[in-house]
């Protein structure tokens, strides 16, 4: 019952008979989640592809979602999901539905069906026998009816109205060689020791019916054949997510504490509970797995906090100042301090970078980010600002004296090009000589896309040219216009005296 509220939900409920109700239970369109029903599902709200809409939070560089027409015309459903949000059950209701012929999965059955799972084990004991499984969305009502009779034997389900499906291993590729089918539910495809093997003979077997189509359920993992499913522009692959969180009403609280808890937003847990693809460019400086090494709760008692301010490039003297807003360009904000390796007994010597908040605004005048610029000063008690003096020069210094003329700021002036000025940086996180106070993920999504192709391009578009620092390319609204800087992880380091002195990148 999409759109009603709790209140009227119960209402109608009370109103219901019995068989009525264990109807509606079995219904799993009637309340199923939008991202587990089919892409051409027309009940409003539902089961529509992403198509063309680019990650949110900062997958993969460059992978956008869905490539495919929407609508009807697609031939690969791709359904990303946490782990618990539901895509088991997903596939197995969308295999009974294709079996029986049902709205909204099909309009007349469908067989034959593969069902390819990880190893012969997991296709049996989560995509048949599961508790989300095949047998278990026939239980209620009129389902246990067409119930299928399942022979472990031949590893074939055969349904009363004569549809059958067989269960495949990604294991042995060659064992789709021969048998056709109408339909395929590839599960966990991440996973498959033999992902394009596999992959290639599933699809020279699906030549059967009108339009063979095929779901993957799977928990994104940045291998090949996802990334190639996910390109854009994909001819017939259209693209649902969802994420742990959505399905909180059927999972345990001690897990969403405990698990969802512990990893919300640290790397591990953007892939494996809100399904986005997180991938290392291979030219990037910065790698998540250096950065995941050296994450921290909390830090230690620091000796010394700095926040620096990298202005937009509009942000100069008669320039934005005046009124405009500087479109929408970001203005960096960061807080760094030093303090004593993990573990180090408090007041030994601070040889460690502790990266503590990221307060990063897009289009903000410069009195809207000099206010929280001078905000994050205060609330972490910092010893300095510090801001870029290339774009505007005294102006940046005025107006954060105009919001409190009290905060000592310091201006530093970049002198060489971006990558030579984060190569140092990058070789002290390789040192473990920095480290991330809880998670920071846009900020790390901006580290981690920063290559060589992008020290290139700035130099070539206008708005980008201009960014001073190492600035890190940023999404915005409409294009990649703006700019998150880490530049000031350079000026940090060389400010506490801990960036090497022989690097002459600053001014």
């Amino acid at each position: 019952m999409p759109g009603t509220t709790t209140a009227r939900r119960q209402a109608l409920l009370h109103l219901m008979a019995p068989d009525d109700l264990i109807a509606l239970d079995a219904d799993f369109a009637a309340w199923a989640h939008d991202a587990q029903l089919p892409p051409d599902d027309t009940r409003s709200g539902g089961g529509g592809p992403e198509a063309g809409v680019a990650e949110a939070g900062g997958p993969e560089a460059g992978v956008a979602e869905a490539g495919g027409p929407g609508g009807d015309d697609w031939a690969v459903w791709l359904l990303l999901g946490g782990r618990g949000a539901g895509k088991t059950r997903a596939g197995a209701e969308w295999v009974r539905g294709l079996a029986l012929g049902e709205t909204p999965f099909a309009a007349a059955p469908v067989s034959p069906i593969a069902l390819v799972g990880e190893t012969f084990q997991d296709a049996r004991e989560v995509m048949v026998e599961g508790v989300s499984g095949i047998l278990s969305v026939h239980r209620h009502g009129r389902k246990s009816i067409d119930r299928p009779d399942w022979s472990p034997s031949r590893r074939r389900l055969e349904w009363p109205n004569g549809a059958v499906a067989q269960v495949f291993s990604a294991e042995d590729p060659d064992s789709l060689r021969g048998p056709q089918f109408a339909a395929a539910w590839a599960d966990e495809l991440a996973k498959w020791r033999y992902p394009d093997a596999t992959w290639d003979m599933l699809q020279f077997g699906l030549r059967l019916g009108e339009r063979p189509r095929q779901l993957v359920t799977t928990t994104p993992r940045p291998i090949p054949l996802v990334k190639r499913l996910l390109t854009p522009g994909t001819p017939g692959t259209v693209v649902t997510r969802i994420r742990t969180g959505e399905n909180r009403a059927n999972l345990a609280p001690s897990f969403l504490e405990a698990i969802v808890g512990r990893y919300r937003g640290t790397r591990l847990g953007r892939q494996e509970l809100d399904a986005e693809l997180i991938a290392d460019r291979p030219d990037a400086l910065f790698r998540r797995d250096m950065i995941e090494h050296g994450r921290v709760a909390a830090a230690p008692e620091l000796q010394r906090i700095v926040v620096a301010v990298d202005p937009p490039a509009g942000s100069k003297a008669g320039g934005s100042r005046a009124g405009g807003s500087g479109g929408g360009a970001a203005c960096g904000i960061v807080a760094v301090g030093t303090g004593p390796a993990p573990g180090a007994a408090s007041g030994t010597a601070s040889g460690t970078l502790y990266v503590l908040a990221d307060s990063t605004v897009s289009g903000a005048k410069p009195a809207g980010w000099a206010h929280r610029a001078v905000a994050l000063y205060h609330r972490l008690a910092a010893d300095r600002l510090i801001a870029e003096a290339n774009q505007g020069g005294d102006m940046v210094a005025a107006v954060i004296g105009e919001v409190d003329a009290g905060v000592p700021v310091k201006l530093v002036h970049a002198r060489r090009g971006k990558w030579l000025r984060a190569e140092p940086v990058a070789a002290l996180y390789e040192q473990g000589r920095v480290r991330h106070v809880g998670t920071l993920p846009e900020l790390e999504d901006e580290m981690c896309d920063f290559g060589r192709i992008e020290e290139n391009r700035a130099f070539q578009r206008p708005r980008l040219s201009t960014v001073f620092q190492f600035a890190f390319l940023r999404r915005s609204a409409n294009a990649m216009t703006a700019a998150l800087p880490l530049a000031f992880l350079s000026a940090n380091l060389q400010y506490l005296s801990i960036m090497p002195s022989d690097i002459p990148i600053w001014s």
